[in-house]
């Protein structure tokens, strides 16, 4: 069975709606998917009807931030009625609001008016305004030539984002055991940390109460995949794998698209 636990959708800063990524899924065969928004479960409002045989795990993702730089943890199989999670979010919502305040003031002072709005219009009314829609606005006004150029030349911590907004580690993974689920250390690769700084940031997570390693996150050699299993091994975490999907087009992160897990741990949905 194809498994996907890390996936996004319109309600952050993915490009499908719920059933839109339910229906994709379970045309290239996953048998079991989560809906990991960031720092929002509004998508699992749109789902109203059978999943054709596709379980469908309760997700989330939650930003926060390790030593000035941004990490995000995933929690899976969460009670979406929880108040602990209804506390998370809430205060996420807040501090994106304030982040993408502080974004467009930074945006301003170098010379792009109005970015609040344009991002706002690209993520769509009552949805989470992240960087990839400051980056979007960027591109179509002209200011830069891609998406990538606008996070190497604008959206970088430091430069116009800032990492002060968010919960910490401890409260985000609180917040995800305080309803009842799994938190998942995500795309462990992405933070281009040196292996020591890596390991203190394993350390910290699983004081705070951290559970899982996403060993595989979309498209990754053998020796990467290897050497995050041999972590996990060693630290006794659970396992998880996702795809960490946005939108159609992006081969290395299409939903489904992900190696399976090697043998010899814990895979985390055996115990949802």
């Amino acid at each position: 069975m194809h498994i996907d636990l890390h996936t996004h959708t319109l309600a952050s800063d993915g490009k499908l709606s719920a059933p839109e990524l339910i229906q994709r899924a379970i045309s290239r065969g996953v048998g079991m998917l989560s809906i990991t928004d960031h720092d929002t479960v509004a998508a699992y409002q749109e789902i109203h009807h059978d999943h054709a045989g596709l379980t469908l795990i309760p997700g989330i993702e939650f930003s926060t931030a390790w030593r000035n730089t941004g990490v995000h943890v995933v929690g899976l199989n969460v009670d979406l009625q929880s108040t602990a999670l209804e506390e998370g979010i809430n205060r996420q919502q807040d501090a994106r609001r304030q982040r993408a305040e502080h974004i467009a003031d930074r945006l301003a002072q170098l010379g792009i008016p109005d970015a609040l709005d344009g991002a706002q219009r690209i993520a769509g009314h009552g949805n989470n305004i992240g960087r990839p829609h400051f980056a979007e606005h960027l591109v179509h006004v002209g200011a830069v030539r891609s998406i990538n150029q606008a996070f190497d030349k604008f959206l970088k911590t430091g430069v116009c984002d800032s990492t002060r907004f968010w919960a910490t580690l401890p409260q985000v993974v609180s917040w995800i055991r305080g309803a009842s689920g799994i938190a998942v250390l995500a795309h462990p690769l992405k933070y281009k940390f040196t292996r020591t700084q890596f390991s203190a940031l394993v350390d910290d997570f699983m004081e705070a109460g951290g559970q899982g390693l996403e060993v595989i996150s979309g498209k990754q050699n053998t020796q990467e995949t290897k050497e995050l299993a041999r972590i996990c091994v060693q630290r006794q975490l659970l396992a998880s794998c996702g795809s960490d999907f946005h939108q159609p087009g992006q081969p290395w992160a299409e939903v489904g698209n992900i190696q399976s897990l090697p043998k010899g741990f814990q895979p985390v949905w055996e115990h949802f």
